[in-house]
């Protein structure tokens, strides 16, 4: 029997992967390899661009697995991503040391400024890598679990669920925000020095952070193809479309739905943790509802229910959204994606990707017939006529 993971590709996903990994590897080779004012070069500031992509298509397909093939509508996942990106940014900030402004070897700067007396205590062990790592994939995966158990014990379900979950991550928003929740505030955490003992402005640690942000994106789309095409998969679909008919088959739909909302919680904040030292910076800003909303447009765009769809769409729109609001039409950017959002589900309501399946399966089931009737007229064998 083939491995789960290799049984669950097909020809679309083989060559997802493959671009990826392509990807992953010829533009840090170009940006390191190549002299500067080449045409193949690639800056560092496109890498770590592209790298803050390949972490939004990493929310994208933690957003489809919920939403595309268990009917889960989470207007609030930007909170886990957030979550993801602050348990790194401590990190980030423990390694700063005595290079930061005030000087001081275990206290933050904004501590200081703040006048902390000490160091509080949920700051302690994110001086350890391996502690940050854990936190990580463990506060954003236990704050969904305890929601989700909340949240579909009492069945709460559709737009309902959708507004608590954009309630929530606006309640973090508004805790984060406060000076005394000890996670500087308004402005958040930044001046990030080094990560593992690297540079984080250094242009090899950029490339470095691109590949594993592209190595975390294809095992993150191996982990949401494995599941979406096994039984508990099928199970995820059939709650999708039908939840009462499922749960009076006798399937336990409140453990299947708290699985996969964890699991995508848990993919969120790997993609928020790869994204801070990108970007340098991790504020309140992040927990805004609109971000989420941002997110679930992505999904709709690619293709629900694809995966490729919307890491696709992650990609696409974050491309747009970077070359419009360069220019004279970025005051309207927010104009402009509320009307791709429209039109997509008006024209394009399977999105990009879903749609063009929608197109290429009959076209390739139409050609497989013909070349399976052209083969049996070279062998000699025809279809009966049904007159005789």
């Amino acid at each position: 029997m083939r491995h789960v993971l290799t049984r669950s590709l097909d020809r679309s996903a083989t060559v997802f992967l493959i671009v990826v990994a392509a990807i992953g590897m010829l533009i840090p080779l170009s940006n390191l390899l190549l002299p500067a004012g080449s045409v193949f070069q690639v800056p560092t500031y496109l890498v770590a661009l592209f790298g803050k992509y390949a972490c939004y298509a990493i929310l994208a397909l933690a957003i489809d697995l919920i939403w595309g093939y268990c009917g889960i509508l989470s207007l609030g996942h930007g909170a886990f991503f957030a979550l993801g990106g602050y348990a790194m940014g401590m990190y980030l900030m423990r390694q700063i040391g005595s290079r930061g402004v005030y000087g001081n070897p275990v206290l933050p700067d904004f501590m200081v400024f703040l006048n902390y007396p000490k160091l509080p205590w949920y700051w302690n062990g994110f001086d350890m890598f391996w502690f940050a790592a854990l936190m990580v994939v463990l506060v954003p995966g236990l704050l969904a679990f305890c929601f989700g158990w909340l949240a579909f014990r009492s069945r709460v379900t559709g737009v309902y669920l959708s507004i608590i979950t954009q309630a929530m991550t606006y309640a973090l928003l508004l805790g984060f925000f406060r000076n005394d929740f000890g996670f500087g505030g308004n402005n958040g955490l930044t001046d990030f020095k080094d990560i593992l003992g690297f540079n984080v402005q250094a242009d090899g640690t950029r490339a470095a952070l691109f590949t594993l942000s592209c190595v975390a994106l294809i095992i993150g789309f191996l982990i949401c193809r494995a599941v979406v095409t096994s039984k508990l998969g099928k199970v995820l679909i059939a709650i999708r479309d039908a939840e009462s008919r499922t749960r009076f088959l006798g399937y336990r739909v409140e453990s299947y739905k708290l699985f996969v909302f964890t699991l995508s919680a848990c993919m969120a904040g790997v993609a928020g943790a790869l994204y801070v030292p990108q970007v340098g910076i991790i504020n309140p800003s992040e927990f805004a509802p609109g971000n989420s909303i941002e997110a679930v447009i992505w999904v709709a765009v690619g293709g629900r229910g694809t995966l490729i769809g919307a890491a696709l769409g992650a990609v696409v729109v974050n491309y747009a959204k970077t070359y419009f609001t360069s220019g004279p039409l970025a005051p309207y950017w927010l104009f402009m994606l509320g009307a791709l959002f429209i039109l997509v589900t008006l024209l394009l309501p399977r999105g990009i990707v879903g749609t063009f399946n929608t197109w290429w399966e009959p076209w390739k089931v139409q050609r497989i017939t013909v070349s399976a009737a052209s083969a049996a007229r070279e062998d000699g064998v025809s279809e009966p006529d049904m007159a005789e």
